[in-house]
């Protein structure tokens, strides 16, 4: 298990379940010049699927960071 967190702007709870789809962003302002192109995740998700693992977003919320789980098998 890998925990990857941050002290950043947090995700709020109503973007949590979309933060993995592609081209999603939870800050509907932001385009490709100002916030990327909305892959990143679901590139990652993409990678530890095909690894036979999982990964989730957790956050308490804006000003709270997110924390980002990865759970691979181990044999």
């Amino acid at each position: 298990m890998i925990d990857v967190a941050d002290d950043g702007d947090g995700i709020a709870e109503e973007h949590l379940s979309h933060v993995f789809e592609r081209f999603y962003r939870t800050d509907s302002a932001r385009d490709r010049d100002h916030g990327g192109a909305g892959i990143g995740l679901a590139i990652c998700r993409s990678v530890v699927r095909a690894h036979g693992g999982s990964i989730i977003a957790r956050s308490g919320g804006l000003g709270t960071g997110a924390t980002f789980r990865i759970t691979l098998p181990t044999s």
